[in-house]
């Protein structure tokens, strides 16, 4: 086969540093729109970002010319040093070291579109680590919970 072809959508979950609370309009949505056009300018179109006040989601199709280790380190540097721009109040804003990045089957992509859109009424009911925990249940991703929070 002579070409290289390559759809992998993702669902990359990370928080702020210690999950403090530190993202709420109007910095929330240029935050959003920020980290996608990151995503785009590494060839990884964003398809959807929202999250809550302590973290984020992005749904994105991973290029096939960038590994994932480096998209995240690219969006998180990037980032974290524009939203430091926005502020007394963000000079210390940090993101946490880890990351979650989930595949996502394409006839599912119009539900976790949904589900990230739905993210501040979602959080009505359920913090952030059980959001999370509950997406590591549905992966079957073993973890030391001694090491998911930083």
């Amino acid at each position: 086969m002579g070409q290289s072809l390559v759809k992998n959508y993702l669902h990359i979950v990370f928080s702020t540093k210690y999950r403090q609370k530190l993202i709420y309009a109007p910095v929330e949505q240029e935050l959003h729109a920020y980290l996608g056009g990151v995503c785009n300018d590494l060839g990884c179109q964003s398809i959807i970002v929202g999250g809550y006040t302590d973290h984020v989601h992005i749904l994105c199709r991973l290029s096939q010319k960038i590994a994932l280790m480096k998209l995240l380190e690219e969006v998180k540097s990037h980032s974290s040093k524009w939203i430091k721009t926005k502020g007394i109040e963000y000079e210390n804003f940090y993101w946490q070291n880890g990351y979650g990045a989930f595949s996502v089957n394409p006839s599912q992509v119009d539900r976790v579109i949904a589900y990230i859109a739905n993210q501040h009424e979602h959080h009505t009911k359920k913090t952030f680590q059980d959001e999370y925990r509950a997406i590591l249940k549905k992966y079957q991703l073993e973890y030391d919970e001694r090491y998911v929070w930083d």
